[in-house]
């Protein structure tokens, strides 16, 4: 039986938001890698007296992918999770593993993400917005084309932010992004937008709501999703 990663989504947050194939899949493996955000919410699960439990952050994460991959036994099980729903915003990583462990070794699992999170906190639909991040260290500019041209459609527009605190100059946080549009051209004093940190943590959730302008030089938290309200309701009574 060869090696096996499982690769899984565990909410925004809370461990409320955890899905039950993801504690299962948590208890049944001997080794964990996750960053520490991450495996706090899991940290009601995890056994760390049979399971070896590894931090990584964007510097160490090679070796030690690479590490736990080659202490590995035949049969042997491997999570890593991600915060909110590994299918969106960890596809650089993701892929990376794919290249370590083999793609027919590696399992994804879904799980719940600050994206849908603050699509059903704003009640702007998913199939009604632009769903972008940039929270990837590639290039965005052909991300940022995108983005204009949506508003400019009068799409709704749901975005991860791009937290850069090694090199400000790379940044495209919410203040960034304001200034970008009206350099652009975009009414910013007439646009919607809602700001959430922290989905789902009791303790630390926070909403703003108010315009696009009131974005300019004001700092919100790495953990936080945009959100630019048009939607435009309808209903099945409106179509014949």
């Amino acid at each position: 039986m060869p090696k096996k990663l499982f690769v899984i989504g565990v909410g925004p947050g809370s461990p409320k938001y955890l899905t039950d194939i993801a504690k299962d899949t948590i208890r049944q493996s001997r080794y964990i890698i996750g960053y520490k955000y991450t495996l706090t919410t899991i940290g009601s699960i995890i056994d760390r007296n049979r399971q070896e439990v590894y931090v990584v952050s964007m510097k160490n994460q090679e070796n030690v992918y690479q590490q736990v991959h080659n202490r590995m036994k035949e049969g042997d099980y491997c999570t890593i999770p991600f915060t909110g729903d590994v299918n969106f915003s960890e596809s650089e990583v993701v892929d990376r593993l794919f290249e370590i462990f083999g793609d027919d070794n590696v399992e994804i699992i879904p799980g719940i993400s600050s994206i849908q999170m603050a699509s059903a906190k704003s009640r702007v639909p998913l199939d009604k917005a632009y769903i972008v991040t940039f929270h990837v260290t590639g290039d965005i500019e052909q991300k940022k084309s995108e983005l204009v041209k949506a508003i400019i459609d009068g799409k709704s527009v749901i975005l991860l932010p791009r937290p850069w605190p090694a090199n400000p100059s790379k940044k495209f946080m919410q203040s960034d992004i304001a200034l970008f549009l009206k350099k652009n051209g975009i009414d910013i004093s007439n646009l919607t937008v809602w700001v959430f940190e922290y989905l789902t943590k009791d303790d630390k959730e926070t909403v703003f709501k108010g315009k696009v302008v009131d974005l300019e030089e004001r700092e919100f938290s790495d953990l936080s999703v945009m959100v630019i309200d048009q939607v435009k309701r309808q209903t099945y009574l409106h179509f014949d």
